[in-house]
């Protein structure tokens, strides 16, 4: 039976994501862990696989208008890549299922959201002040910086889901500040494909994908995509990027207190036994 709940979510988030053009990351892994009380682990890999498959789409679109800048792709993915591979090996040595791996995904989680907020509020101001200095970097710099980022993208999605949109675009626009928004963008989306598709089987091999859970979150989040990118353009910018980051930052909160609230009880418990 398909729960109306879950179909709704879907598509607020999709709504979202088409209005601001952030990952779904950001806000569907942190739903279906705080609302819907799913392990961490299983909503990780669960929305990896979805967000591999809302931005196949968007990729085809950019890569059809010519708006992908390949070499960055390729740069990102070489770092990326490998990097998403090392970490789910180490998810898979220190078993995601116990407790203290749980806390893991969910503090990384919990630092990978705060991350995205502050590059959403902040990403004017830094592009003001650093954006000309970045522009006299060389290629070769440039290329290296652009495989770094790759890395730091491929061990916090692997672990969190989160990462690939608002960071992404906000490096990537400070490392090609000569290439047009909609470039920028279409390259994050080309990306953010190879990537989540690898962590996504990575995360199903681990056994932590619910493939019920993603058709029926497809379901509400496809026609979301489409109405949110069309009202994408009488929403301001500003408006929608302040919104979204305070619910990040009201999510990343929430997470915190239910870990240090866990951890009290951890501690209390232990404190009962001895």
């Amino acid at each position: 039976m398909i729960d109306p709940l879950y179909v709704a979510s879907g598509f607020g988030v999709g709504l979202l994501v088409g209005m601001t053009g952030v990952g779904g990351g950001s806000l569907m892994t942190p739903l279906l862990i705080l609302l819907f009380g799913i392990h961490p682990a299983t909503a990780v890999g669960t929305d990896l696989l979805y967000a591999a498959a809302t931005k196949t789409g968007g990729s085809v679109v950019h890569g059809w208008a010519r708006s992908v800048h390949w070499p960055a792709v390729l740069r990102l993915a070489c770092g990326s890549l490998p990097a998403s591979a090392l970490t789910l090996l180490v998810l898979w040595k220190l078993d995601l299922r116990s407790d203290s791996e749980r806390n893991l995904v969910n503090l990384v989680l919990c630092f990978a959201l705060l991350l995205t907020a502050t590059s959403l509020i902040f990403r004017k101001s830094i592009m003001e002040r650093y954006r000309r200095r970045l522009e006299q970097v060389d290629d070769r710099t440039t290329a290296i910086a652009t495989v770094v980022t790759g890395i730091v993208l491929g061990v916090l999605v692997s672990i969190s889901s989160v990462g690939a949109g608002a960071v992404g675009v906000t490096v990537l626009l400070l490392l090609y500040p000569r290439l047009p928004m909609a470039t920028i963008v279409g390259s994050d989306i080309a990306h953010a494909v190879p990537l989540t598709l690898m962590a996504g089987i990575g995360h199903w091999a681990l056994g932590d994908v619910d493939w019920a859970l993603m058709g029926v979150l497809l379901m509400g989040s496809l026609p979301g995509i489409v109405v949110g990118s069309f009202s994408a353009t009488r929403v301001p910018e500003t408006v929608l990027r302040v919104v979204l980051a305070g619910v990040l930052f009201a999510v990343a909160g929430k997470i915190m207190f239910t870990e240090l609230n866990l951890s009290s009880a951890v501690v209390t418990a232990l404190a009962w036994t001895h």
